[in-house]
């Protein structure tokens, strides 16, 4: 099982509405949406404040969506020897940095849900960041999202989902990575995961946007419905195989995630895509014979080459929190 360094956010800015416009029309009409619900159900609301509150802190996540939004779940207790931990895994399971940096990340995916929900509510035109047929890294196309609904695409393990029962074994073994065991853990995982931090806040966010999470994971089709189970127990279900949750074996070959990302964008606007690694974005990150300074001169271009350091340019930006 990879322990990856990196996680990533690829978006397309929203031009024409800015950040503070695009958050109060986005509030104005949560509100509305929360006081019709509160005409069938009374829900409780927090206390007022005359200052603003901390845009994706409990209190404002809470006011936004009617509920109390769960608090992120607690890291993995810690050894009395901090050896017993391999030195791979501290970082990501062990460490507060850790933890900010995914929040910071998911933080930025907020953002970019506020702004692409409001715009599309506008009228303006949508913008798909998932790659057309043909195109390349030096000249990307984008698959056109008409009036289809929005989506963001997420990987599954450690970038939607940290799996602490199966790293914790692995961590108390010492035993490398076997896809037989990887399978097994699949099966039956599901009541040892947890949500990524700031995961179930962006979660809350989306529904509230009327933006749908799609998942696109290399966990095998034939575990589809445990897949699905470990989403819901962890709090960001549900997924629904073959519409929110695309596994391999779905569409393509192999890890290739290329053919399962154009099956979503047939359905799917795709606004963000978030994952570990770069095959999360586009297969052509992973073309044979790749070096890893390709691979990163490849990943931190796009913006000066295509986009001209433009705000509000419909090429995709990336966001790296390293982890």
């Amino acid at each position: 099982m990879r322990v990856a360094a990196t996680a990533l956010l690829i978006a397309a800015l929203a031009p024409g509405v800015s950040g503070c416009a695009a958050r109060q029309q986005f509030r104005d009409r949560v509100h509305a949406q929360q006081r019709a619900r509160a005409t069938a159900t009374p829900v409780a609301t927090p206390a007022t404040s005359t200052h603003e509150p901390a845009p994706y802190g409990p209190a404002a996540m809470a006011a936004m969506t009617g509920r109390p939004v769960p608090a992120p779940a607690p890291a993995p207790a810690s050894s009395a020897s901090a050896t017993a931990v391999p030195p791979g895994m501290q970082f990501l399971y062990g460490s507060g940095e850790a933890v900010a940096l995914d929040l910071q990340a998911y933080a930025v995916l907020n953002d970019l849900v506020y702004a692409r929900s409001t715009s599309a509510m506008l009228g303006h035109d949508r913008r798909s960041v998932v790659l057309a047929p043909g195109a390349t890294l030096d000249k990307p196309a984008f698959l056109p999202c008409d009036n289809k609904p929005l989506a963001v695409v997420f990987d599954i393990d450690e970038t939607a989902l940290l799996n602490l029962g199966y790293e914790g074994n692995e961590a108390r073994t010492g035993l490398p990575y076997d896809p037989a065991r990887w399978d097994r853990w699949e099966k039956t995982g599901a009541g040892a995961v947890v949500a990524t931090p700031g995961m179930q806040e962006a979660k809350a966010v989306a529904k509230a946007a009327h933006v749908t999470f799609v998942f696109n994971s290399n966990r095998s089709a034939a575990n589809a419905a445990a897949t699905a189970q470990a989403l819901d127990k962890a709090g960001i279900g549900p997924a629904v195989h073959g519409d929110t949750l695309w596994l391999q074996g779905d569409a393509g070959s192999g890890s290739a995630k290329d053919a399962r990302r154009a099956a979503i964008a047939q359905k799917y606007c795709v606004i963000a895509m978030v994952g570990d690694q770069l095959g999360d974005f586009s297969d052509l990150f992973n073309a044979a014979g790749a070096t890893p300074a390709a691979r990163r001169a490849l990943a931190g271009a796009g913006r000066s080459r295509h986009c001209g350091g433009m705000a509000g340019s419909s090429c995709p930006i990336p966001f790296t929190a390293p982890r």
